[in-house]
């Protein structure tokens, strides 16, 4: 699904199939938020001759408010949900967090969601640039950041990227954790999870009342 680009990153991952239990984005099962690294974490430590102490990891989001499972069994099916999100109220002033491995897909599936908004020519991958804007058709922004190379915080107001999160227009970040405490909240994270070559394991969710109308 995703292809080149980074280290040890391989080309040609799949993700076609979207089951077609949910009424627009495909089937979703509903359990429990799983465990998540910026969720609440209850722990316990013992520091050096003293008894054991608690203490709890800080939110970086707020609650979740709606969260969607999947399974994509090949591309098709990363592109068939990309073109439903795409085509959602609102959504091209969202802003998408994108997590996974190298080689998960994250770049694929941007590539579907802006070719889904119209967008032709050739889609670059933003590994090295950091930011690729696109123009929509009918007008509207959309901007792609790959933080996979993000090492200075400066950068954040050198770059001009606070200006971009405050304009209008879509927001898709891939290696947000790169920037962490500098992105404002998304409304919507997707995490792609690899299964094998082809199958994804696909978390979204919703951290706004924007994410959560778009898995409405």
């Amino acid at each position: 699904m995703e292809a080149g680009g980074k280290p040890g990153q391989h080309a040609g991952l799949g993700v076609a199939q979207v089951h077609v239990g949910h009424t627009d984005l495909g089937e979703s099962q509903r359990p429990r938020p799983l465990p998540y690294p910026d969720e609440p974490l209850a722990c316990r430590g013992r520091l050096p001759n003293q008894r054991p102490i608690a203490f709890r990891l800080i939110l970086l989001h707020p609650p979740i408010l709606e969260t969607l499972q999947l399974r994509w069994p090949d591309e098709a099916a990363c592109e068939a949900f990309a073109r439903q999100l795409a085509v959602r109220p609102g959504f091209a002033d969202a802003f998408i967090e994108l997590h996974g491995t190298l080689g998960a897909g994250k770049t694929t599936f941007v590539r579907h969601l802006l070719r889904a908004l119209g967008v032709t020519g050739r889609i670059k991958s933003p590994t090295y640039a950091v930011l690729e804007p696109h123009e929509l058709p009918g007008g509207g922004q959309a901007a792609h950041f790959d933080f996979y190379r993000f090492a200075d915080p400066r950068e954040w107001l050198d770059a001009g990227f606070r200006d971009v999160f405050a304009a209008p227009g879509l927001k898709l970040a891939e290696w947000p954790d790169k920037v962490a405490g500098l992105l404002p909240t998304p409304d919507l994270s997707i995490t792609l999870d690899v299964l094998d070559d082809e199958q994804r394991g696909v978390l979204v969710r919703a951290f706004t009342p924007l994410g959560q109308a778009l898995l409405q």
